[in-house]
């Protein structure tokens, strides 16, 4: 099967543009190791493990044989060292045989692709064991605070994300949908990770980090950025928000997909 996807200059192939936004990604996107525990589980014993979407590497289990696809080349560039170089592909287009891995997985990545079906069936058919997602639901977005500050980046989020109906669909066979807790002081910082740190959702590198961002208008990011920030500076978050500052996991959108054989 050929892929005519557009891609963008630098090999992304979805509808954000990786070349531009993605050059300090792995600064704040970095693995949580509560979250990597969970798809550790699902994975089971696979030794061998595709990553579609594998940008910097992000939930890859170490110890394993991982084997990283990734169609953006800034993102392959800011891979570490010790982890294996990503080839250039599409998930629409897999250049592996049948049934070639012992599973499969991919995190945050199933809303950047162009066809989202063929690519779950191109990863069910390339593996023998469990098929692997993390995505977040798009009916429960508006969990999260920020619907009350910018509702535009909540409703990108909406339409980007794919419903999870259609992931189960299109992988066929038995799927479980987990909820993933975040942890308050999670590392990876997709913005649900911040419900507890409003702060960080006023550094423009950190949400340059969470793509949607990329997709909303300037001067709504500005109108964002001082209701948030005078909010934060009056008490007023606080008054409203501020228990999510103790709480030690949020429960939202976040959730794990896990297909069987």
């Amino acid at each position: 099967m050929q892929d005519s996807s557009p891609r963008h200059r630098d090999g992304s192939a979805g509808d954000a543009n990786y070349g531009a936004i993605g050059k300090g990604y792995a600064n704040y996107r970095r693995p949580d190791p509560r979250i990597a525990e969970l798809i550790l589980t699902a994975l089971g014993d696979a030794r061998t493990i595709l990553n579609v979407g594998a940008g910097a590497g992000s939930y890859e289990p170490v110890g394993r044989a991982v084997t990283p696809v990734e169609p953006s080349q800034s993102m392959r560039e800011q891979r570490p060292a010790h982890l294996p170089p990503a080839i250039d592909a599409v998930a629409e287009n897999l250049p592996f045989e049948d049934a070639a891995f012992g599973a499969a997985m991919s995190t945050f990545s199933v809303h950047q692709w162009k066809k989202l079906s063929a690519g779950l069936r191109e990863m069910r058919r390339v593996t023998r064991g469990p098929v692997v997602i993390m995505s977040c639901d798009p009916d429960e977005l508006d969990r999260f605070w920020l619907r009350a500050y910018c509702p535009e980046a909540i409703a990108v989020e909406a339409v980007r994300y794919p419903a999870i109906k259609d992931i189960a669909d299109a992988l066929g066979r038995t799927t479980d949908v987990l909820p993933v807790p975040i942890p308050l002081d999670c590392t990876d910082g997709f913005n649900e990770a911040y419900y507890g740190r409003p702060e960080m959702l006023l550094d423009p590198a950190a949400r340059l980090a969470c793509s949607a961002w990329s997709f909303v208008a300037e001067d709504v990011i500005r109108r964002f950025e001082e209701r948030l920030g005078d909010d934060i500076a009056s008490g007023r978050w606080d008054a409203r928000y501020g228990h999510y500052r103790q709480r030690p996991t949020f429960v939202g959108s976040l959730k794990l997909i896990v297909n069987h054989v």
